[in-house]
């Protein structure tokens, strides 16, 4: 029985190599072939980057300088002046330190509340999971305006317009957060290994804490920054819920630099340099996660 056995093994292993043999094999990509790609992806970066090179351009320059044709394409000496400006009218460094405090906590809690919630949904059985996850799917499918009425009477119940409380609570809760690491948590963290880990002892959160959130985050990174970004660029509702000049958001002070005598696009360019810098930093420290986030499913399939 063993000689069998032994004489079966090699006859396997043969089989799968003649398999392995039969599959079409991807050539090696040559130096010719790949200087066409390495062209294209660098066409692809001047593209997405001019923009980002154009802001810069206008904000060292006058304003009259964007209706000159052909346009000019070199930065000029009037960054300092540009800046200047938009100290004597707003203040920039307070509305930036506002806005960081709004987007750091939003984007910290958002990354709690969900992955908890996307770790019950995803790895455990309780009764109405089914249709709590359907009311969380049908919240993110409705518009955001519609709750804007309704959450201002109840921020002003809570005696809170006009204070950044305002703007961090009313985003706690992300449907697409908790969709998100739903769908990650479900393929990536295998249930064996929470089984593993009930067998030892260990409860929920300490599940959450030392097998769930290591495993999911790429996916949190890339809710992270999309959050953060997110919270950044808010317009509307901090326009409606903001009414002290001492706790306006960027985007809102940014907004009362173009007034009804005409608009400095010098200054204009300026201000929106000031508010890009830290989201392109920002990706710049977490575009590793933030890719391997996206590419997850994609690997996966």
């Amino acid at each position: 029985m063993s000689s069998m056995s032994e004489r079966a093994v090699p006859a396997a292993l043969a089989g799968a190599a003649i398999e392995t043999n039969r599959r079409p094999r991807r050539k090696p990509l040559t130096r010719r072939g790949a200087i066409p790609r390495h062209l294209a992806l660098f066409a692809g970066a001047l593209v997405s980057l001019f923009p980002f090179y154009w802001m810069f351009v206008l904000s060292t320059n006058e304003s009259a300088v964007i209706y000159q044709y052909p346009p000019v394409m070199t930065p000029g000496d009037k960054l300092a002046t540009n800046y200047g400006s938009i100290m004597e009218r707003i203040n920039i460094w307070g509305a930036m330190s506002n806005t960081l405090i709004v987007a750091v906590s939003v984007t910290v809690l958002v990354l709690l509340i969900s992955s908890l919630a996307a770790f019950a949904f995803a790895k455990f059985t309780f009764p109405g999971k089914n249709v709590l996850f359907t009311i969380v799917l049908a919240t993110f499918l409705l518009p955001s305006q519609l709750a804007t009425i309704p959450q201002f009477l109840f921020m002003s119940k809570l005696g809170w317009v006009g204070d950044l409380k305002a703007l961090i609570f009313p985003s706690l809760a992300s449907a697409f957060g908790v969709f998100w690491l739903r769908q990650y948590t479900t393929n990536a963290l295998p249930t064996e290994l929470l089984e593993a880990a009930t067998i030892d002892g260990t409860g929920f959160l300490r599940q959450y804490w030392h097998v769930c959130l290591p495993t999911i985050r790429p996916a949190l990174a890339f809710l992270g920054m999309f959050t953060f970004i997110g919270s950044w660029n808010d317009f509307m509702w901090p326009l409606i819920v903001l009414n002290d000049p001492s706790k306006l958001t960027l985007q809102v002070a940014l907004s009362q630099l173009k007034t009804a005598h005409g608009t400095d696009y010098g200054m204009l360019m300026a201000s929106s340099l000031i508010a890009v810098l830290p989201l392109l930093l920002i990706f710049a420290l977490g575009a590793k996660q933030f890719m391997a986030g996206i590419t997850e499913g994609a690997v996966k399939g």
